[in-house]
């Protein structure tokens, strides 16, 4: 199997992933945005974010997170507020709903993934897992590495 076609694989894969996180998502009102904005503040529960440093872990521009955190806001899975450190920051913390708002699309995801990988064996499921482990972490190194 040529490169080019293991790529398109795993595009192919990777979108009825998504596709079935996606109808997973849609009943409990949330976009994928969402429950990545909220994955990464439920990961610090104690502790609110400023909005840029949300934006940097997303990696996304602030500018675009603005409407992600004033739909979780309008929702009550999080709640604003002024930095008492830098009053021109804007700290952004998740609520005990959004908490639980985290986890059920945690939930979300993990089934899409057992059911889009359920033709696989147990054996094969944690074989592709390690492949994937490996793959990821040779890429997370390349990153952090100086150019």
């Amino acid at each position: 199997m040529g490169e080019r076609e293991l790529a398109e694989l795993m595009h192919l894969v990777n979108r009825r992933l998504r596709h079935g996180y996606l109808r997973r998502l849609e009943p409990l009102g949330l976009s994928p945005s969402h429950a990545r904005a909220l994955r990464v503040l439920a990961a610090e529960p104690d502790r609110p974010l400023r909005m840029v440093r949300l934006a940097e872990e997303l990696r996304i521009v602030p500018r675009s997170l603005t409407p992600v955190v004033d739909a979780l806001e309008e929702a009550g899975l999080v709640r604003r507020r002024t930095d008492p450190g830098n009053r021109r920051s804007t700290l952004v913390e998740i609520t005990a709903a959004g908490r639980a708002a985290a986890e059920r699309a945690r939930d979300a995801r993990r089934r899409a993934g057992e059911e889009l990988f359920a033709v696989l064996s147990a054996e094969q499921r944690e074989h592709l897992g390690d492949l994937l482990d490996t793959v990821e972490a040779a890429a997370r190194a390349a990153e952090s590495r100086p150019a």
